[in-house]
């Protein structure tokens, strides 16, 4: 009980500094389990965020699922935590696990209510910092300095000094170095979104669906959409053309339509995307919570995905 206080204090304080700094939030879904726990938009800045106290809690399921879902959305992914299975994480570190930016509480707030950016980043084998390669090739010419003499300063071989000269980052210890003996600023800051690795490929852990599900989706895509269904998320899929993605809810045997028109609803107004919702039963609504609603004998009589697209011109609220 203790730890979900902790946690929920924390989705708090990221909320209320990303208010403050001018982001449009989603509501809080509420549901545990789920790959994140709100959306927030400034502007073309979009960040998926999911809060954790503990980070080793990032399953890569849930990670490989974040990763799609900002992609697909151009977003960006983070995770906010306190600590992980060896201690506290360390203010000013980027983390990543499976891909994904993990930052502590104190520089997310840091880098958004103060623009202080972080300029060390964990990997394999400590810490590390991206150096100015240009300023190092113009400080090494101006001060006619070899690669020999350079490495001999630093502490590494001539071969790693070629390295960071074509942008290889560096340790924290030869960072410090090389900045001392040369008497100007070498590191960078490293932007938290940059350093995500790109996503070529859909979710590769196979997704159970349930009938209407299958149906559904299938029909979708004999009518020209691709379908990326989703496991971890309020939505249940990806429904997608050229550039055109809908948010796409389907009701199950458990679902509270009302519920789950008003989270789908919310989330598509923030990531600024068009949403529908897809029912089995008949339904004399043709909105709830806003969100447009299709039936599965609507959709049995649409002859092309045009004319889906109107459906849901016609009942967006």
């Amino acid at each position: 009980m203790q730890s979900y206080v902790k946690r929920e204090a924390l989705i708090e304080d990221v909320r209320e500094a990303l208010a403050r700094t001018g982001f449009f939030l989603s509501d809080r879904h509420g549901e545990r389990g789920l790959c994140f726990d709100f959306v927030a938009r400034r502007d073309d800045q979009l960040l998926i965020i999911k809060v954790l106290q503990n980070v080793d809690a990032l399953s890569k399921a849930t990670a490989d699922e974040l990763r799609v879902i900002a992609r697909t959305l151009r977003g960006a992914p983070v995770v906010i935590g306190e600590r992980s299975g060896t201690g506290s994480l360390e203010e000013g570190v980027i983390y990543t696990r499976f891909d994904v930016p993990i930052l502590s509480r104190k520089t997310f707030l840091e880098f958004f209510e103060e623009g202080v950016p972080p300029f060390i980043y964990s990997a394999p084998g400590g810490l590390y910092v991206r150096l100015d390669a240009e300023a190092l090739r113009r400080l090494r010419e101006d001060r006619q300095l070899s690669l020999g003499s350079l490495a001999e300063m630093a502490g590494v071989s001539r071969r790693t000094i070629q390295m960071y000269l074509e942008g290889m980052s560096a340790s924290i210890d030869v960072a410090t170095r090389l900045e001392e003996v040369l008497g100007e600023p070498l590191v960078m800051p490293v932007d938290p979104f940059s350093i995500m690795r790109e996503v070529k490929e859909a979710l590769r852990s196979p997704v159970v669906l349930e009938a209407f599900e299958k149906a559904l989706f299938q029909r979708l895509q004999r009518l020209g959409f691709d379908v990326l269904p989703t496991v971890r998320s309020p939505f249940d899929a990806f429904t997608q053309h050229d550039e055109k993605t809908l948010l796409t809810g389907v009701e199950s045997p458990d679902t509270n339509l009302e519920r789950k028109a008003a989270v789908v609803s919310n989330i598509s107004r923030v990531v600024e995307r068009d949403a529908v919702l897809f029912v089995d039963r008949r339904s004399i609504r043709v909105t709830i919570q806003g969100l447009p609603v299709i039936t599965r004998e609507e959709l049995k009589k649409v002859k092309d995905r045009d004319a889906v697209e109107d459906l849901i011109e016609e009942r967006k609220g």
